[in-house]
């Protein structure tokens, strides 16, 4: 059963993240991508990582996508005409044959890795301790600079904003 749900929730999240690339509205993307972020979460869920649920559904699915939308309401981005834009057969042929090369490899490659074992998940797998530890000494620098990029969409959002009152 549990297996189901993860290959279900992983489908969900694939495809909630396909519509969301492929979407012109940007208010249909951003649902989208809460769609996937909530898949994420049951993903984590399903992996007994409850700190990592509690995060991902909270502050991405939650504040995250609540800003997110914010702001897309904010710009008052309107909804362009529907044109259907013309692909042409040779850029069509040239993707999906692209696609078929790229999958072809990634199967060659998976194919030359060797099965081991799944090694044991470790007792503090997803608490607090583990998490905090690994954020603030191993992936400290990664987290400053997502801190920065954060605080760079603040300026730009509200400089857009200014911009437009």
């Amino acid at each position: 059963m549990e297996r189901a749900l993860f290959y279900f929730f992983g489908a969900v999240a694939v495809l909630a993240s396909l519509w969301m690339v492929t979407r012109r509205n940007a208010l249909a993307s951003a649902l989208s991508l809460v769609v996937a972020l909530v898949s994420l979460a049951a993903l984590y869920a399903l992996l007994q990582a409850p700190l990592l649920f509690a995060i991902q559904l909270w502050v991405y699915a939650g504040a995250v996508m609540v800003l997110v939308l914010f702001v897309v309401l904010l710009l008052n981005l309107r909804q362009e005409e529907e044109r259907p834009e013309p692909i042409g057969v040779g850029r069509f042929t040239l993707g999906a044959l692209v696609v078929a090369v790229l999958a072809w490899k990634a199967l060659a490659v998976l194919e030359a890795v060797p099965r081991l074992p799944a090694p044991p998940v470790a007792p503090d797998f997803g608490g607090v301790a583990a998490v905090s530890e690994a954020l603030f000494s191993r992936f400290v620098v990664q987290f400053e600079v997502v801190s920065v990029l954060l605080l760079a969409v603040i300026v730009g959002v509200v400089v857009l904003a200014k911009r437009r009152f």
